[in-house]
């Protein structure tokens, strides 16, 4: 039964309990009410005017009220409304003068005349409710279900003022599909069209204003917040969502506390050590002005000051807070504003408001006294019962004074307007529906003088108005766009606090866009244009990271220096970067600079000294072979193997010449060459000592009688091991470069900082084999000449073929640990070496005797000397 649904949704609501004389039926809300139904409760009564068509409107006129303890042994007084809102009565006008300007358009509904019944809610939940029953039932006394009087029920409610009233007005008018529009409801909760399917509203909604603050928060880089939200539907759902964004925009939360009413001396101590004793000093605050006073009392008293507020449009604007007590707390304040329209047509209607002019309005004489400090005489009070503490109001004040300044806000009137003008507009459409376009409910259509609120219902989702700015339409929720100001609360040279507006923001505009702030117009606590900190741990900055201190906020952290070889190029880096692999850190490691680039060059100390030496030391052997040919016919060239001789000088010139390849940048030719020129040119060098050993061995032991290794002699056998030994280091470096080739390569780490252009081996076994196997014939030919170190001495080079394979094989034993231990171009210096110390060795050792003798002691160089036969003369000379 929808009575009985009604009933437990008020009790539900908290509403005081309805005893009926009789019991309700459900009829039409199009019928009387039966006689003999009767409520036990006092009436009610507020603002209206008749018209054709009716529009209902619910708004707190007064701010706060007086509660009454309540016993439940006897019935509740009535609320007593208290603190005359000034501004809040200017919306009351808004919808009057609204009404009365579509009364005057022939255009606009013409032939029809708008009336509206205005009730005060004091911004309490029951007495809201009661003026929606005053306003659905047409009577004093409320009369749920039931229309009490003749002609149309109300086509639309504007009202209410806060989100928890609106919510429980909204599952009321839900029930029948009224149209409900609320000019100052936020909470995105009433964005559900499946809990409010009739509601409807000229401000934005909290979702919204929510990722607004956060990213107003985030613009000014305060990443440790405090939230502060009243305890009601506004302002637990509105920081609920503040809280979400702040989390995902990065920022952190470091308290969060609610602001109670009921417990406000002891809540608002509290709140205020939570603010001391925390170092978040930007505090966001989701409440209206009226929960917030006792706060700021407190702050007061405890003198505690340096904040930085952000205001949700609760309070932004509030004149309640924007005095010179808190101006101390307040300056420097930021938040969002609804948009202030220009209403030049109403601010030339409110200032010819007068008493006499308006009997009906219940409000006007009230805000009359409000607004000019007088009282109003009757016959209960005279000016000797109120002695000289206040005037008496004369009718003769102007509203055009400077007092009137104080109403030039029109951020919630716009609303209010809009919300008429809108219910109008969808009258309008609704006019002139034609059965076949089954824009209603099965396909049916209406006429105005007698349609239901749910047919109106159809034509407000489709509204879409603008008179100048901003525009308005409903989205499939019932929300217009967002439209925001954003104000700073400024210190004036009197103490006062002034509300200058510094930025917008627009929810239709392009993401990143949204938000727009003259920082050159804000001014902070401090006195200066300096955005003021409010963060857990200090800015990281370039060149270090930020890393999480244990059990705390991620907003809590330390700063770690980047690694040797990483950066940060920006504050509060959550993680360091790599440079490109051919640039490395600069000292600060806030950016990359271009790594030096190493290789063994001509240009510098040790590469000129190198190139220089070995194309020095290959003229030796070429000396030497040009005294060898001027030479040739003397005994000493002769009995040396002049061939091999000659052969063995020409690969120790490209001993010599081969260490210029590892001089230079190592280019890919380079390195294709440089070890293959190396090992096969050694081998060949070694190869021609070893077939000179051997020759020298076998020439001693044929000129045995009946030796069979007379068969032996003669060059084939040299030029045999020569090919051979040489033949199988060209087949290894074959194999190397087929399979694995040399290749040059940049190394970026071995030496931070540096990269070194060197030659990849390609193969380090094909590399180890080929010197191993120059180290064999090394070997071979030490031990072959060393066993045949005792033959004659005149004729046999066997002993400096010893000295000369002992060097060499030094040279090279001390190599490989030297090279596997240094990096870059100075393992390449040391292989450079290696070959010009191990060549000169061997150009020493076997070469320099001869020379010697063909030079210095020329007697020697004889055949009888040489045979053994002119030593003992040579002794007696």
């Amino acid at each position: 039964m929808v009575g009985r649904t009604f009933i437990r949704l008020l009790c539900f609501q908290r509403f005081t309990v309805i005893l009926l004389s009789c019991s309700l039926m459900p009829v039409s809300v199009s019928h009387r009410v039966m006689p003999g139904c009767e409520l036990q409760r006092s009436e009610a009564s507020g603002f209206s005017r008749d018209g054709d068509i009716l529009i209902g409107g619910i708004f707190p006129v007064h701010d706060d009220t007086v509660q009454q303890d309540i016993t439940f042994r006897e019935q509740p007084l009535p609320v007593e409304c208290q603190t005359f809102g000034i501004q809040n009565y200017q919306w009351v006008q808004a919808m009057v003068f609204a009404i009365e300007e579509i009364n005057d358009n022939s255009e606009l509904l013409p032939n029809i005349t708008l009336g509206f019944q205005i009730y005060d809610s004091c911004t309490v939940l029951q007495r809201a409710l009661k003026g929606a029953l005053w306003i659905l039932s047409g009577l004093g006394e409320p009369a749920p279900n039931y229309w009490c009087r003749t002609g149309l029920p109300p086509a639309a409610v504007i009202g209410d003022a806060g989100s928890t009233r609106s919510i429980a007005l909204a599952r009321i008018l839900g029930l029948y599909r009224y149209p409900q529009i609320s000019y100052f409801s936020t909470s995105s909760l009433l964005s559900d069209r499946n809990q409010f399917p009739s509601f409807f509203r000229t401000i934005p909604s909290d979702d919204f204003q929510s990722r607004g603050l956060a990213e107003l928060v985030m613009h000014f880089g305060w990443t440790w917040v405090g939230i502060l939200a009243a305890d009601d539907d506004y302002g637990q759902r509105g920081i609920q969502l503040v809280q979400q964004e702040i989390v995902k925009a990065g920022a952190c939360v470091a308290f969060s506390e609610t602001v109670l009413p009921s417990r406000a001396a002891k809540n608002a101590f509290h709140i205020t050590q939570v603010i001391k004793n925390s170092t978040a000093r930007a505090i966001v605050v989701f409440s209206s002005s009226a929960y917030l006073a006792p706060l700021l009392d407190e702050m007061v008293r405890q003198n505690v000051t340096g904040n930085i507020w952000i205001a949700s449009e609760a309070w932004s604007t509030s004149s309640l807070l924007s005095i010179e007590k808190y101006s101390e707390i307040l300056v420097g304040t930021i938040g969002f504003a609804i948009h202030n329209g220009e209403m030049v047509a109403f601010q030339r209607y409110f200032t010819r408001l007068h008493p006499s002019r308006a009997p009906e309005d219940i409000f006007i004489r009230r805000f009359w006294e409000e607004m000019f400090g007088c009282q109003w005489l009757s016959h209960e009070i005279s000016l000797k019962t109120k002695g000289n503490e206040t005037n008496a109001c004369t009718g003769d004040e102007k509203l055009n004074s400077p007092p009137f300044g104080l109403l030039m806000d029109f951020r919630i009137t716009y609303n209010v307007y809009s919300a008429v003008y809108a219910t109008a507009l969808a009258l309008q459409d609704l006019r002139p529906c034609i059965h076949s376009e089954g824009s209603l409910l099965q396909e049916t259509c209406t006429n105005m003088s007698d349609f239901h609120p749910w047919q109106l219902l159809q034509y407000i989702k489709k509204v879409h108005l603008r008179k100048d700015d901003p525009e308005t339409f409903f989205d499939k929720y019932g929300n217009p766009p967002a439209q925001y100001d954003i104000v700073n609360w400024q210190g004036g040279p009197d103490g006062t606090i002034r509300l200058v507006k510094v930025g917008s923001y627009e929810s239709s505009v392009f993401p990143g866009k949204t938000l727009a702030i003259d920082p050159s117009g804000v001014q902070w606590a401090t006195g200066t244009r300096e955005v003021p900190l409010s963060l857990c741990s200090p800015s990281c900055s370039t060149g270090f990271r930020k890393a999480s201190r244990p059990g705390k906020p991620l907003c809590c952290f330390q700063c770690i220096p980047c690694l040797l070889a990483e950066i940060s190029n920006q504050t509060d880096s959550i993680e360091c970067f790599k440079c490109p692999w051919d640039h490395w850190p600069n000292e600060r490691r806030d950016g990359c600079v271009p790594k030096i680039t190493e290789f063994l060059a001509y240009n510098e100390t040790f590469g000129v000294t190198l190139a220089a030496t070995s194309i020095f030391s290959s003229l030796v052997p070429v000396v030497i072979f040009g005294l060898f040919i001027y030479y040739r016919r003397t005994p000493i060239i002769k009995a040396n193997n002049s061939n091999l001789s000659y052969l063995l000088l020409l690969s120790l010139t490209l001993c010599f010449l081969c260490s210029l390849a590892f001089v230079g940048y190592p280019t890919s030719v380079k390195c294709l060459i440089r070890q293959v020129a190396f090992g096969i040119a050694f081998a060949l060098c070694v190869s021609c000592i070893l077939a000179k050993t051997i020759t020298v061995v076998i020439a001693f032991s044929a000129t045995k009688p009946n030796s069979e290794l007379r068969k032996w002699m003669g060059p084939h056998l040299s030029y045999t091991i020569i090919s051979i030994s040489t033949l199988f280091q060209v087949l290894i470096c074959v194999f190397w470069l087929v399979l694995a080739p040399p290749f040059s390569e940049f190394n970026t780490h071995t030496q931070p900082g540096i990269i070194i252009v060197e030659c990849n081996e390609g193969s380090s076994i094909a590399f180890w084999c080929m010197l191993g196997y120059l180290g064999l014939l090394a070997t071979i030919s030490f031990i072959v000449a060393f066993l045949a170190r005792k033959l004659p001495d005149n004729f046999n080079e066997a002993k400096f073929i010893t000295f000369s394979m002992l060097a060499f094989l030094s040279v090279w034993l001390s190599f490989v640990p030297a090279y596997l231990s240094t990096k870059g171009k100075y393992m390449v210096t040391m292989e450079i070496f290696a070959i010009l110390s191990s060549s000169l060795a061997l150009v020493c050792c076997l070469f320099f005797p001869k020379c010697y003798i063909i030079l210095i002691r020329p007697k020697r160089n004889t055949k009888e000397y040489l045979m053994g036969r002119g030593k003992g003369h040579t002794k007696r000379v």
